[in-house]
């Protein structure tokens, strides 16, 4: 069973803390052996008290420490407000998030009658409160969608004050823009069936294209899980000479080119690919130098793996020593586990916006958390403070 891995890093709203400093850089010496450990640990966890502690990038840096305390440890913060609720499809998750923020899960009844309806009851007043609903809309993505709507409808019922959707996966987000004739847009229909519902704020992590946060009439803050990554990639021993990014596809291109920039300016290469369906990729040729080197493919999500699997094979064969998948969302569906664990990868490097389920680990996966990220972004809400700041807001994608 994969489960989580952790390198020193985030914590506390103060992001200008005096003494605050980055060592880590990729080496630029000779180059060297690539070092893997694919480590398996237990999930974050707050012990005696202690917020946990994930990886983050900050000012530029690969690494830093970031340390927030208790909500009930700040000065007037004692009799907060704000209210942490979790949906079923990433429990795991809303419990990481609310440790960080040193409060408790707030209490709510979901279930499912005989035919299939769901329910929602809260179990404790939200009268006033700033209310956070931890819901992610991955597989299967139409229970979980109508389940944070019949939980943002039953906050807005009991008079809460604000109501933000957290979505750290938001479902429907490929159909973002008519590509033939007669299409949906279903990304723009799902942000209006959550403004409609009640909604205040959405805060979501990795839009599959940035267009998706104009859908919606309500504020955005939209967070990347990429610099968890990029901090987990620093503390291997990878010779910076030695790196290429990799973008699966010519769209990914600006995604890939920012995280290029952050991983010590590596070289950027492109894998040229046309679809001829869903979930069907046939990969052309490739842009770029490979050849000796440590490729890095990232993308926000893993559906099928058909378009990252193809130019994992394609990269193998323009002479790239190792080749590693990273991704934000790991939405697996078959046949990745099959083409993801076939031996092109060196390692596949994840987050945990969406649980992975035991019958989807394998020995090269890697689970990464964004609750620390998902954690600060959500305090910084409620303070009213800004959530422009890297690594929160932005990788600079142009």
């Amino acid at each position: 069973m994969a489960s989580m891995v952790f390198s020193p890093s985030l914590s506390s709203p103060n992001l200008s803390r005096p003494g605050f400093s980055s060592s880590r850089r990729f080496s630029t010496c000779s180059p060297a052996r690539l070092d893997v450990r694919c480590r398996l640990v237990e999930p974050l966890r707050s012990d005696n008290g202690v917020p946990p502690r994930v990886p983050i990038l900050l000012n530029g840096a690969l690494s830093g420490v970031f340390s927030v305390p208790n909500v009930q440890d700040v000065p007037g913060r004692s009799d907060t407000r704000l209210r942490i609720f979790s949906g079923t499809a990433n429990r795991a998750l809303s419990q990481e998030i609310a440790s960080y923020l040193g409060l408790e899960l707030g209490k709510i009844k979901i279930k499912r009658f005989a035919d299939g309806e769901i329910y929602v009851q809260l179990q404790e007043s939200v009268r006033g409160c700033d209310v956070f609903l931890v819901q992610p809309t991955c597989p299967p993505a139409n229970e979980n969608l109508m389940e944070l709507l019949i939980m943002i409808d039953a906050c807005r019922r009991a008079s809460a004050k604000n109501i933000t959707a957290v979505i750290p996966y938001f479902g429907y987000a490929r159909a973002d823009r008519k590509t033939q004739g007669r299409e949906s847009i279903a990304a723009k229909l799902v942000a209006n069936m959550i403004t409609e519902a009640g909604a205040n704020r959405v805060l979501a992590c990795d839009l599959h294209s940035g267009q998706s946060m104009g859908y919606f009439d309500i504020p955005v803050d939209h967070v990347y899980g990429q610099p968890v990554i990029l901090d987990y990639l620093a503390s291997k021993t990878i010779c910076s000479n030695d790196l290429v990014v990799v973008s699966p596809d010519v769209g990914g291109v600006a995604r890939a080119r920012a995280f290029a920039k952050k991983l010590s300016d590596a070289p950027l290469a492109i894998v040229d690919k046309r679809r001829h369906g869903h979930n069907v990729a046939e990969v052309m040729n490739l842009i770029g130098d490979v050849r000796g080197k440590v490729a890095v493919m990232v993308d926000d999500m893993i559906d099928t793996a058909g378009t990252i699997a193809k130019g994992a094979e394609l990269l193998h064969q323009e002479g790239a020593r190792e080749v590693y998948a990273c991704s934000t969302h790991a939405v697996f569906s078959p046949p990745a586990i099959e083409r993801l664990s076939s031996g092109l990868f060196q390692e596949v490097i994840i987050t945990n916006t969406i649980p992975v389920l035991d019958q989807k680990t394998f020995p090269q996966l890697t689970v990464l958390s964004v609750a620390n990220l998902l954690g600060e972004t959500i305090w910084r809400v409620y303070d009213d403070c800004s959530v422009d700041h890297e690594p929160y807001s932005t990788l600079d994608i142009d």
